[in-house]
């Protein structure tokens, strides 16, 4: 009888053993991105945050899917997930004024939201993990306004052209932005000739905007000021449809150091971007899944500072940002993000490549 009580309880503790693993390898996240017009989502940030998960979560079932600039199409997906027994759903929402839906559906059936990057306004989620955005319009802002007041002409006459209407992030770039550029707005320094919001950040939107201010000045803008690579690389596509030569116009205010922004720099078509490490970005987010996986919540030591969706404060994980020029476009090779290769590629001609390029 013993031994029958001893092989049943070992039966039992196998079983119990066999259940948790499986439990384990059964956790499945979904990493949901806005869209393929911001390229960095595809080619940088789900190849890094999956990366992350294998050394993190190694037994997670990681599932990327794509918004598609639709945020109906993206609220299927969450909804997809949860029918598939989504663990975490780390979501970067293709329009942060229409992700409610989303998150509804996420807190209606208990499953963990992370929000990564993009805000996702009026729902429930567990974190935020996002450059800090003020920083990011504060440095943007800063560098365009010492740009400007070296210029010999005024008015300096300006073209905005802004992110995504009604998001955290754009709020707050144009905020940052604010600081150093009214000053010269209210000095009659700056003219803004210009400005609009670019619906999901669509560069083909914003380089329409561009060519339309371009036409309705007869070419007389002195700067344009983006919110990020997107942004400044529809001004740069709108300059180069018309036949301007780098330099001709000052293009500001980039904001990723996609490899694409930064032969603009390279090029001398565009003068910035702000680099924002995006695998620290996505290891951060793995971090913060992991440990939701592990049932120990959002990791206390990680939280810096708090975003409001206009639902809830949301705990955010905010990470440091510093500007790109042609001065420190070095900073990107050594901090890893791109290799001398991989910026100089078809520009090989460029002086910056010529001497690092080797």
């Amino acid at each position: 009888m013993k031994r029958l009580l001893t092989a049943f309880l070992t039966a039992t503790a196998m079983a119990s053993a066999l259940a948790a693993a499986h439990a384990q390898d059964a956790k499945k996240v979904f990493f949901l991105l806005p869209n393929t017009t911001t390229i960095r989502f595809t080619s940088r940030d789900a190849p890094f945050f999956v990366a992350a998960m294998k050394e993190k979560a190694p037994n997670a079932e990681v599932t990327v899917q794509n918004g598609e600039g639709d945020p109906a199409r993206q609220q299927r997906l969450v909804e997809d997930a949860i029918t598939q027994g989504a663990s975490v759903i780390v979501l970067a929402a293709t329009d942060a004024n229409l992700a409610a839906g989303s998150l509804k559906a996420a807190a209606d059936a208990k499953v963990p939201v992370v929000l990564y990057d993009h805000d996702a306004v009026g729902g429930k989620a567990e974190a935020h993990v996002v450059f800090d955005s003020l920083s990011v319009g504060q440095a943007q802002g800063k560098r365009a306004a010492e740009l400007i007041s070296a210029m010999k002409k005024s008015p300096v006459k300006v073209a905005r052209v802004k992110g995504n209407e009604g998001e955290y992030g754009t709020g707050q770039y144009e905020k940052g932005q604010n600081e150093f550029l009214q000053p010269l707005i209210d000095s009659g320094k700056v003219k803004v000739v210009c400005e609009q919001y670019t619906q999901n950040w669509d560069p083909a939107l914003a380089q329409s905007f561009a060519e339309d201010c371009l036409t309705r000045n007869g070419g007389d803008v002195d700067v344009f000021l983006g919110m990020n690579d997107g942004t400044t690389g529809g001004s740069v596509a709108a300059l180069i449809s018309q036949g301007a030569k780098p330099g001709d116009k000052l293009v500001t205010g980039g904001q990723d150091a996609t490899v694409e922004a930064l032969r603009y720099v390279a090029q001398g078509w565009q003068d910035n971007s702000v680099l924002k490490d995006l695998k620290v970005e996505a290891t951060y987010a793995a971090d913060v899944v992991a440990s939701i996986l592990d049932g120990k919540g959002v990791p206390k030591d990680l939280i810096n500072g708090k975003v409001n969706n206009k639902f809830m404060d949301v705990p955010a994980v905010f990470l440091p940002v510093k500007n790109i020029t042609l001065d420190n476009l070095s900073d990107v090779v050594t901090a890893g993000v791109w290799t001398w290769p991989e910026i100089c590629k078809g520009i090989e001609d460029t002086e910056v490549c010529k001497k690092n390029n080797k």
